[in-house]
Order: C-alpha cells, then sequence, then structure tokens
C-alpha cells in the first residue's frame, strides 16, 4: 500500500472512529427504551448453535460488549476477547490520531494501520472459538452457560 493510500485510510478510519460512538449512544438508548420482553426477542439466538450444538465464531460477542459497557472488563473477555482486542486498537488508534490532530500534524504520533492487527483478530478468534468447543465437545463444559450463571 502506498504512503497516500495509507493516509487516506487512516483518515477515513478516524472519520468512522469519530462516529461511533455516537452511533452506539443511539442504539444503547433505543434498545433501552423498548418493552422488556420485545428487548429480548431482538436478541435472536444463535441459529448456528441451535442447530448444531456448537458455537460459531460470534457466539458471547453481545453479551461481551454488554459486560464491557457495564464495566466488567473481565467478564467481557471471558465470553468474547476480540470485543476488549477492538476496544483496545479503538482507543490506541483514536487517541493517538486526537494528538496528532491537535499537535497539526507536526510528528505523526497516529496509529498507523497494519494488515497484522486484522490477522491478529482473527487469530483471537479462532482461538476462542475452537476453546470454546472443545471445551463443550470433548470436557462436556458449557463455557458460555457457566459465565451466564456469574
Amino acid at each position: 500500500m502506498r504512503e497516500n493510500e495509507r493516509i487516506q485510510l487512516e483518515k477515513n478510519l478516524y472519520i468512522i472512529g469519530l462516529c461511533l460512538p455516537w452511533i452506539g449512544a443511539a442504539v444503547c438508548l433505543l434498545y433501552g427504551r423498548l418493552p422488556e420482553g420485545l428487548a429480548a426477542k431482538i436478541m435472536a439466538p444463535c441459529m448456528f448453535h441451535t442447530i448444531t450444538g456448537f458455537y460459531c465464531p460470534g457466539c458471547g460477542g453481545s453479551r461481551a460488549v454488554a459486560a464491557l459497557v457495564r464495566g466488567e472488563i473481565l467478564l467481557s473477555f471471558l465470553y468474547h476477547p476480540i470485543v476488549m482486542y477492538c476496544a483496545v486498537i479503538y482507543l490506541w488508534f483514536m487517541g493517538s490520531h486526537i494528538i496528532e490532530r491537535f499537535i497539526k500534524h507536526k510528528r505523526r504520533t497516529g496509529m498507523r494501520y497494519r494488515n497484522c492487527y486484522l490477522w491478529i483478530a482473527l487469530g483471537i478468534v479462532a482461538l476462542h472459538t475452537a476453546v470454546k468447543n472443545i471445551a463443550l465437545a470433548v470436557f462436556h463444559v458449557d463455557i458460555l452457560r457457566i459465565l451466564d450463571a456469574l
């Protein structure tokens, strides 16, 4: 990727990153205003888990986001570590780019986009999915149900 393309990509990611908290706040506000029964119906069960009995790569993600919003960082990590990874990468990227813009680009202090961040995320999802499903298939331990009981 050429330097101009990388700078444009980082600029676009920064703009998207500025919008994310507003979108998240709107979703939380709308979800919080729904009647309790309707709010529960919106969260449909995982079809992959319903059909196969195994967990898909995304299982636990919604619960991890909810736990993170409540400030339960460890529980969020246990539900699905990709949520914490993405939160850390987001805060690092946005914080460093805000500082870079604050000093008017005199120094390139902003976090640079690299494909390795995506490969790390893919590895985290694959490892977490494998651990959940091996625990379920081999040891008959349903990790997500245990975490739900906490």
